[in-house]
């Protein structure tokens, strides 16, 4: 398995082992989202916490939808660093897989869905942890484990929302980056667009309004909005998408609804109220705007001590030396870093991110044990 430079990885790990069998039991368990149900696997993850000797919290943000947060009080000489990831994961899709859709480790990978987006980079956050507090007195920890991330971060924005977090020195997100630290990711703006009409029956369409018309329309012309903002020179040009369209309950009746979503990833300098107003013009006066999640981006100064660490962790334990870079997808570090204060955030885990979201997922298994041992030695070196 090549890294993202073309180069195989220097590390190579006996497999299976701690990390990639906590990430089989962990892709064994059903947490797609919708609905979600996290629950059983944050309660297997807060049980071996517990053991190692950090101190567990469980909240929900919904029955069934259980985020943790897991600290190691450390040595106080410097602040805790927060590992962070997500528990659930998005559906298997229409496509019929090849493999067990939950759970194979096969030929040096690990198959199912979450493989790599992220139970493989939870499973190396665990297993760190885990070492780390066995060498206690060391350096303090807050694990942050989110249900409901796919969704829009919809956990750890309920940790921000109930003070759940303590403090963080920096953070390191485990999202699938194939093994290689980034400095940051878009931000996100996930609007709905909705056109009201009045209800008719299906063979006298002139008795209603047909709310589905304007909104056709109306989608068509923000699809070819172009957002006017500066390159950003690790994260690139902001994106927009139409994700969702809806409408109608039966091909008998005049619908007097319709919705569009629209997913905006966002670039630093742009502003919410801007993309609105664009978008607004674009669809015009019949449709409704209304933004739901509205996160912004995260990026690090590649010359910060924490992202150099990071860098040089990468480079001795996985055998890659990272330039720095950026990503198109957001994490929970977009509600987390803010209410955090803002510390040096990096993003670096052992999946694959082409493997997000598809059929047949897999992750690297040397990759998902090189991980463990890479967060435990940045925050041995953190602590120091």
């Amino acid at each position: 398995m090549n890294d993202l430079f073309g180069r195989r990885p220097a590390y190579c790990a006996p497999m299976p082992g701690p990390a990639v069998d906590l990430a089989l039991e962990l892709v064994r368990l059903d947490t797609i989202n919708p609905p979600g149900r996290e629950a059983a696997a944050a309660e297997l993850l807060a049980r071996r916490l517990e053991r190692a000797g950090l101190e567990v919290e469980r909240h929900e943000h919904a029955p069934g939808r259980t985020s943790l947060v897991a600290r190691l009080a450390g040595d106080g000489r410097r602040p805790p660093l927060c590992l962070t990831g997500h528990l659930d994961t998005v559906p298997l899709g229409g496509a019929p897989w090849t493999v067990p859709p939950f759970g194979e480790l096969r030929d040096g990978r690990l198959h199912g869905r979450g493989a790599s987006d992220m139970k493989g980079g939870v499973a190396a956050i665990v297993v760190a942890a885990e070492r780390v507090a066995a060498e206690a007195p060391g350096p303090a920890l807050e694990l942050v484990l989110c249900a409901g991330e796919e969704t829009g971060c919809e956990g750890a924005r309920h940790l921000v929302a109930a003070g759940a977090l303590g403090r963080a020195g920096a953070v390191l997100v485990a999202e699938p980056t194939g093994g290689v630290p980034h400095l940051g990711h878009k931000g996100v703006l996930w609007v709905n667009a909705t056109a009201e009409g009045v209800a008719a029956h299906g063979s006298a369409p002139h008795l209603g309004r047909n709310a589905i018309v304007p909104l056709a329309s109306a989608v068509a012309a923000i699809a070819d909005v172009a957002l006017d903002a500066t390159e950003h020179p690790l994260l690139g040009g902001p994106t927009l998408s139409i994700g969702t369209i809806s409408g109608g309950t039966v091909v008998n009746a005049v619908p007097d609804r319709a919705r569009a979503g629209i997913d905006v990833r966002t670039v630093p300098g742009m502003s919410t109220a801007a993309v609105l107003e664009v978008l607004a013009a674009a669809a015009g006066p019949e449709i409704t705007l209304t933004p739901w999640v509205d996160l912004a981006p995260v990026v690090t100064d590649a010359a910060d001590p924490f992202a150099a660490l990071c860098r040089t962790v990468a480079e001795e334990v996985v055998g890659v030396r990272p330039t720095p870079r950026g990503l198109s997808y957001f994490t929970d570090a977009a509600a987390l870093t803010p209410a955090y204060g803002g510390p040096p955030t990096v993003i670096w885990g052992p999946g694959e991110a082409a493997q997000a979201h598809q059929t047949d997922e897999w992750a690297d298994a040397a990759r998902i044990e090189a991980a463990a041992d890479a967060f435990a030695a940045v925050a041995r070196r953190w602590g120091a």
